[in-house]
């Protein structure tokens, strides 16, 4: 018999992509949104890795919340993987030895990151139309 257990992967970039929004509220909105931007430029360019890599090198402030939410994001898929340590060389080694390794789950994982990166950013720009539309409304 096999497991026919189904993981809604929409539901889980669509949930990890509002954490990222939550925990940038007190960022600027282009900021986080050019931030998911880049990312998303890098994932569909250059990889899973690569993203990561760019995060961790590139994008100090934003790319630490962005970094946690995609690690939460690959934990909780159905592979087992175990979420690194905050550690640059700890999440580069886990991404490079876990998620890249078998090719089917590392395009599962791309695709789900990506998914995730596009509703953070639309996330970001809705919550900057949100502040621009109230601060119009005062003046």
């Amino acid at each position: 018999m096999t497991n026919t257990t189904s993981i809604n992967l929409d539901y889980l970039a669509a949930k990890y992509a509002q954490t990222i929004i939550q925990q940038t509220q007190n960022k600027k909105a282009s900021d986080v949104e050019n931030t998911m931007t880049k990312a998303l430029g890098v994932l569909q360019e250059d990889g899973v890795y690569a993203c990561f890599l760019y995060l961790l090198a590139r994008e100090k402030e934003n790319g630490a919340v962005v970094v946690d939410e995609m690690l939460n994001l690959l934990s909780s898929l159905p592979f087992g993987w175990q979420k690194p340590t905050n550690n640059s060389n700890e999440i580069l080694r886990f991404i490079n030895e876990q998620v890249t390794k078998d090719l089917e789950r590392l395009l599962l994982a791309r695709e789900v990151l990506e998914q995730m990166l596009i509703y953070a950013r639309y996330g970001a720009k809705a919550r900057d139309k949100g502040g621009s539309e109230a601060s119009g409304a005062s003046s």
